[in-house]
């Protein structure tokens, strides 16, 4: 199953540092919370990933095409050009990177992946997003449902989506974006996803967040899986701090060995 992960949009509350780079390219911990994201995911199998970028997409592209240079050990012969790898972890990753277009919205921006992410169910987060949810549980919870679509819900004051949540059919009665800080349950991305929501996407200015999440909820083919651990976003300079304190303690995002 592919994973695909956004990070392609201008991150303007995070200025400080997307002035230079794209937002999913800030570090924590001297890596970018979007290698802290598909670290999560290759944890629990998932190593297929489809980043769809835009703003500042050669920042993405840069990193993975030089990737083994920047994690592996290595002697290089300059006379002939040659170069031994030597000691380093090297990631059982496939990552294509999309330029999906500058000014896209998040719908746009999954539908341009249409041919790639069509042949069955795929994930799809937010390039901004740590948590420790078990990405397998999630999956499984999708799969036994008839959704079309499965998010993650999670407890955040303020700021986010909330939704109203029916607890006997997990299905999702009504998603508000950027709700009122009611304390209750948001969305937290982590999706699941069957290629049946494409045909709800209009165009490349189309949020994924509004039109598309809302014509599943008239259908009944919007679902959740309520995860009760850790989840912190990156929205602001604040929250980035916050998450490099953590990282220096035990953070509990960090569910792989290295």
């Amino acid at each position: 199953m592919k994973v695909a992960i956004l990070a392609g949009g201008y991150g303007t509350r995070l200025s400080e540092e997307t002035s230079v780079r794209p937002k999913p390219m800030v570090e924590i911990g001297g890596r970018p919370i979007l290698w802290h994201i598909m670290k999560l995911y290759s944890h629990h199998g998932f190593n297929d990933f489809v980043i769809l970028g835009g703003y500042k997409v050669d920042y993405i592209r840069d990193y993975f095409l030089n990737y083994r240079g920047k994690n592996t050990d290595f002697t290089i012969d300059l006379k002939n050009n040659k170069i031994e790898w030597l000691q380093g972890k090297n990631e059982d990753w496939k990552v294509t990177v999309l330029n999906t277009g500058t000014d896209a919205m998040t719908g746009g921006r999954i539908k341009y992946a249409r041919e790639l992410l069509s042949d069955g169910p795929f994930c799809l987060t937010y390039g901004d997003g740590v948590s420790n949810v078990d990405i397998n549980a999630l999956v499984k919870a999708h799969k036994a449902s008839d959704n079309w679509c499965t998010l993650t819900a999670v407890t955040q004051p303020g700021r986010y989506g909330a939704l109203r949540l029916n607890e006997e059919t997990h299905k999702v009665g009504t998603f508000r974006e950027k709700g009122a800080g009611d304390g209750g349950l948001i969305n937290g991305g982590f999706f699941v996803c069957e290629p049946e929501v494409f045909d709800l996407i209009d165009n490349d200015q189309s949020v994924w967040e509004n039109e598309p999440m809302d014509r599943m909820v008239e259908r009944g083919k919007l679902g959740y899986y309520h995860h009760q651990g850790y989840w912190q976003s990156m929205d602001s300079l604040r929250d980035k701090m916050v998450l490099e304190d953590i990282w220096t303690k035990n953070p509990p995002w960090k569910v792989w060995d290295y």
